[in-house]
């Protein structure tokens, strides 16, 4: 038997050999892209009211923030490390439930992740307020102060851990909950944080650390909240303190967490005497159950 050798041009086995080791490169160009942006979100399932925590490895050494965007609308995003960042997207009871696209961008590459926003219900309640309080909506000087502490996003992290309990008193009102407020439906409105019906007078204390950046009083205008106190936690998260009878704090203080900083009261809207505390995340309010019993970093 005879076998038959054939031998390739010289062009040809040199064409071949050219685009095997093109493929071969593209291949570990397109590997490297994608370890050069590494994202991922927690929790993997968020439901309405969530936080969720956006981590971003990179090989930039330039400290470039990356861009965290959906639905068009941007979050900062904070250097946790030489190479690693986080940004925090919050979620509230009025967002519709379903498919969001987180988009992240840095280094000149870019990943888009699926965000499934889980449904959750709330319950409802029947407030019924009269004047002796104060008034269901909020003076002018009022909205203008509380709407300036809200966009606060100052760049360093103040807080370490989970947050503590800022009053020992029964929780009354939990997060989330829709209202009617004598007999009318509030479109658009969710209970923006937790009540705890502590004893008149018993202490408030610092949920985390931070700065005093909101000291509000009925004298000045504060018919809504009544006496406020806010704090600025850093990175966007913020804590509001509502309807204090005292207030042992000044704007500019720097407060350790479990420091008293006022006393509950019944001033403003209220029906009787409680502490409101709201948690925001970049202006928004969210459920403060994962930072009080996870922690959230």
């Amino acid at each position: 038997m005879v076998i038959h050798t054939f031998k390739l041009p010289h062009r040809l086995t040199l064409l071949i050999c050219l685009s095997l080791l093109s493929a071969i490169a593209s291949a570990i160009f397109t590997v490297s892209r994608a370890d050069a942006l590494q994202v991922m979100l927690k929790p993997n399932n968020p439901s309405l009211g969530d936080t969720v925590s956006v981590w971003i490895a990179t090989n930039q050494t330039k400290g470039i923030a990356p861009i965290v965007s959906v639905d068009r609308k941007q979050f900062p995003a904070f250097a946790m490390s030489s190479n690693r960042w986080r940004a925090f997207i919050p979620t509230t009871p009025l967002d519709k439930a379903g498919l969001r696209q987180v988009i992240v961008t840095g280094g000149g590459l870019q990943q888009t992740l699926a965000m499934q926003l889980g449904d959750r219900e709330f319950p409802t309640q029947s407030i019924w307020l009269n004047d002796s309080g104060g008034g269901s909506e909020p003076t002018d000087y009022e909205w203008d102060k509380v709407s300036a502490f809200k966009k606060l996003v100052s760049p360093q992290k103040l807080w370490s851990g989970v947050f503590l309990r800022p009053n020992d008193g029964e929780i009354t009102t939990g997060f989330g909950v829709r209202r009617y407020y004598n007999g009318e439906f509030a479109n658009d409105y969710y209970h923006r944080g937790v009540d705890y019906a502590g004893g008149y007078g018993s202490p408030v204390v610092a949920p985390a650390a931070g700065y005093v950046r909101l000291v509000g009083t009925v004298e000045q205008g504060f018919r809504l909240n009544g006496n406020t106190v806010g704090m600025d936690h850093g990175q966007g998260v913020e804590s509001v303190f509502l309807h204090l009878s005292e207030i042992y704090v000044k704007e500019g203080d720097f407060v350790k967490a479990g420091q008293t900083i006022g006393a509950i009261g019944a001033t403003g809207a209220v029906t009787g005497p409680h502490l409101h505390w709201g948690l925001y995340v970049n202006g928004e309010a969210i459920d403060p159950v994962a930072w009080r019993y996870e922690g959230v970093e």
